[in-house]
């Protein structure tokens, strides 16, 4: 059986169970190339909170307002999603902490769709590269200089990266994909949508990635 899949995989930079859900799959797909079963992934935007102000918000102060979570209850949190994390992405290095913020994250969003209509691969590497600025480096989602340097580190030529972000290109293009992955029903991240009909919904391991997609692999 050969078969090549469309994956969406719907997602935000500030959702760490979008980092377990991306390495649980990427693992996933790895394994099933033997089997002749490949994959052509795009990223979908997501905004986890698209009301959030460009200074961001504390990770405690946020998950304690959103979920009603008390600090240890956040800490024990972030340090089982961080377990699941080095399980699912071998090398990735989760660092959140209780200083760690989040961000308003549609200008990563931008960067990301251009990132798309320049090639796949060149997508996945600024996705990545996005996770390691966000989750690893802490650093300021909210800032072009920051973003622009996401974008060189995913080999993306970092001036074409600046006038993207300086010119608000490709708001319209997000704004209309946020709104039609809601409209099909997507409320939370990851959604991993495979050939526009079945989901694969949260950070599931890799085993499960891969069995249910040898199956729609097989359905098709």
């Amino acid at each position: 059986m050969t078969r090549t899949l469309h994956i969406d995989f719907v997602s935000d930079i500030v959702c760490p169970w979008c980092v377990v859900g991306l390495g649980g799959l990427e693992t996933a797909l790895e394994a099933l190339k033997a089997e002749g079963i490949t994959a052509e992934v795009h990223f979908q935007p997501f905004e986890l909170n698209p009301q959030m102000p460009p200074e961001g918000e504390n990770i405690v102060e946020h998950i304690g307002r959103k979920y009603g979570s008390t600090p240890e209850q956040s800490a024990a949190n972030r340090a089982m999603i961080t377990e699941r994390a080095a399980e699912a992405w071998p090398g990735f290095d989760m660092r959140m902490g209780p200083d760690s913020r989040i961000w308003n994250t549609f200008d990563a969003h931008r960067l990301l769709h251009w990132a798309g209509t320049v090639g796949a691969a060149e997508q996945r590497a600024l996705k990545k590269a996005l996770f390691a600025t966000h989750f690893t480096d802490g650093k300021t989602l909210t800032d072009a200089a920051v973003l622009a340097d996401a974008a060189a580190a995913a080999g993306l030529d970092r001036d074409k990266a600046v006038e993207v972000l300086a010119d608000d290109l490709y708001a319209a293009e997000v704004r209309a994909a946020e709104a039609l992955w809601v409209s099909r029903g997507i409320n939370g991240v990851p959604a991993v949508v495979v050939e526009g009909k079945w989901l694969i919904s949260g950070g599931q391991p890799a085993g499960v990635f891969e069995e249910a997609l040898r199956g729609m692999a097989g359905e098709g």
